[in-house]
């Protein structure tokens, strides 16, 4: 992808959905959930986990779309609260 923050901000999710997320990012903790989301041990640096995030979310996105019985809306909330999360820490300060 060309630029990745600036094409995840394009993205089209059910209004529900989004909304859920934005709602989780007041009790994001970033030591905690990115590291649980990605499963992983170490933190990435800030950006760094945004490709990964991305391509989980795609994903779930897909398989919400499809009626998929593994779907877990819960994980897909989840995924999105760490994305939109991580997508502002990458965003320059609006000054």
């Amino acid at each position: 992808m060309p630029n990745l923050p600036e094409t995840l901000t394009r993205l089209r999710r059910p209004r529900l959905l989004i909304r859920a997320a934005r709602l989780g990012q007041g009790e994001y903790n970033r030591k905690r959930d990115l590291r649980r989301v990605l499963r992983q041990s170490a933190l990435p640096a800030p950006g760094s986990a945004l490709a990964s995030l991305a391509s989980e979310e795609a994903q779930l996105e897909a398989a919400r779309v499809e009626g998929a019985a593994d779907y877990s809306i819960g994980r897909h909330i989840e995924v999105l609260i760490v994305l939109l999360a991580e997508l502002g820490l990458c965003r320059p300060s609006a000054t």
